[in-house]
């Protein structure tokens, strides 16, 4: 009778042992997944923002004369994000490409006649648009990004992280140390 009861908590604890990591293996898949999807949001919204600065140097070659450095340098920057491979670098990229985009609109002030045309604005206001949805996906990768690296380096899951070769995933951040700073605003 001892024996049996033993052996029926033996048989218990062993259940309980493999549905943990049943458990803990199945929310690591669902947290990479929903790191995965996160990555997809941005891949989208940065090719999005890749189709349309064709578009945006084509309105702006014909107005912007002096500027043909700055349009160059946009374009090349455009062709090396869509072929970059990991996310740290596409971060980076990202980030060059929007301070890039960001000193055509500020150059684009000194043409009143590119102001006023309709192309320029509508690409403005999209360009504006996909800005936000960029960030808006960038802060829900890194909130997926940041459980699963929880997930991965937290006892006891990262027992079956390790042994599942999970690994932690990489934030998509500011590369640059000036966009991190808070902007000076003086009067």
């Amino acid at each position: 009778m001892v024996l049996l009861i033993i052996f029926g908590i033996i048989v218990l604890i062993i259940v309980a042992v493999i549905g943990w990591i049943i458990a803990a293996y199945n929310g690591l898949v669902r947290l990479r997944n929903l790191v995965e999807e996160g990555w997809s949001g941005i891949d989208v919204q940065l090719k999005r923002r890749a189709d349309l600065i064709p578009n945006l140097i084509e309105t702006v070659k014909g107005y912007m004369t002096h500027e043909r450095e700055l349009l160059e340098k946009v374009t090349e920057l455009r062709s090396k994000s869509m072929k970059a491979e990991n996310i740290g670098e596409k971060a980076q990229l990202a980030g060059a490409l929007s301070r890039s985009l960001a000193n055509i609109m500020a150059v684009a002030e000194g043409y009143p006649d590119l102001k006023a045309n309709q192309n320029f604005l509508d690409l403005q206001e999209q360009l504006a648009k996909i800005e936000d949805e960029i960030q808006l996906s960038r802060r829900y990768y890194n909130g997926t990004a940041r459980n699963m690296n929880i997930k991965v380096e937290s006892f006891p899951s990262n027992i079956i992280a390790n042994t599942f070769h999970f690994k932690k995933a990489e934030y998509f951040e500011i590369e640059d140390e000036a966009d991190k700073k808070a902007p000076k605003v003086s009067f």
